[in-house]
């Protein structure tokens, strides 16, 4: 069937399934970095306040 959507399109295989590919992403719902912290926080994940910590101290390693 790939072959047949891809020529119908005028596209290679690799062209086609780019096309599908975004295609898909493209029509996913877009959410709000708020929705999706509120989303995390409902779910009970956590992000820890001292990742920056952990990063500096990392860098000033090097």
């Amino acid at each position: 069937h790939l072959r047949q959507r891809a020529s119908k399109h005028h596209r290679s295989l690799q062209g086609e399934l780019l096309s599908i590919l975004e295609d898909s992403l493209n029509q996913q719902d877009k959410i709000s970095p708020q929705s999706l912290l509120a989303e995390l926080r409902q779910r009970g994940l956590r992000t820890p306040k001292e990742s920056v910590t952990i990063v500096r101290k990392d860098r000033d390693g090097r």
